[in-house]
């Protein structure tokens, strides 16, 4: 049984996926590569929960002001976050909340292994 069927269930019935474009995978490609390191997936996590400029995102994440610039600029680059002028500052937000499922799945996916990895979280049936 798969993961998801245990996670459901049920049966999955098998999806009916259309290949896709290729230019359109590539672009995906791009995308879950600039989502791949870690301290991405913290900053996608904290815009979740709203707009935050780089000295909060700092002090969340207790990451030194380049490297967190460097991540907003990758994100910046595959189109996952937008900056705004505010004053001095720039305040950043996702393009969209798909993204952030994107996210937020893959940490629950992580979550659910590692607990599933852990035998004191195992349950006698």
């Amino acid at each position: 049984m798969s993961n998801d069927e245990e996670h459901s269930g049920e049966r999955a019935e098998p999806a009916t996926v259309p290949a896709g474009d290729p230019d359109t995978l590539t672009e995906a490609g791009e995308l879950l590569r600039a989502l791949a390191a870690p301290v991405r997936i913290a900053i996608v996590l904290q815009l979740r929960a709203g707009e935050r400029c780089v000295h909060e995102l700092v002090d969340a994440l207790a990451v030194a002001q380049p490297l967190i610039s460097q991540h907003l600029r990758v994100l910046k680059t595959a189109g996952v976050v937008r900056g705004r002028r505010n004053g001095r500052e720039v305040v950043y937000r996702l393009v969209d909340e798909h993204l952030a499922h994107i996210v937020v799945d893959a940490v629950a996916h992580a979550e659910e292994d590692s607990e599933d990895d852990n035998p004191s979280t195992v349950t006698a049936s």
